[in-house]
């Protein structure tokens, strides 16, 4: 494993982050769409022994703990994006937004990987 100056493991993985982007779908409604809004390198660390982790592992989800570099294309990034790994083709729910333990940092939860759609 490739180690970072910072003494932990580098920014090894490719993640996008998608905004929800429905379209009206005439009845009132919206049809659930995603529009990609940034790339970017990122840590992930599989997260292990919480209660609410070993609950999800129950239910075939992985929880991820993200770390991802502070900048202002991420201002926007809310619970309500989704992380893909763009090398894997996966999606992941973003559960946690931290901007506040790291200013040069944005660690995130996220949840997945979520089904295939399509």
């Amino acid at each position: 494993m490739k180690l970072s100056r910072r003494g932990g493991a580098a920014l090894s993985q490719r993640v996008a982050f998608d905004e929800p982007a429905g379209t009206d779908d005439g009845y009132g409604g919206k049809t659930p769409d995603w529009a990609e809004r940034f790339r970017c390198d990122a840590e992930m660390r599989h997260m292990g022994g919480a209660e609410a982790v070993r609950a999800a592992r129950e239910a075939a989800v992985r929880t991820f703990k993200v770390r991802v570099p502070a900048c202002s294309d991420l201002d926007g990034l809310t619970e309500a994006w989704r992380m893909r790994d763009v090398r894997r083709g996966d999606a992941y729910n973003v559960r946690d937004v931290d901007r506040i333990t790291d200013r040069n940092w944005i660690w995130l939860v996220a949840e997945g990987p979520l089904a295939k759609q399509g």
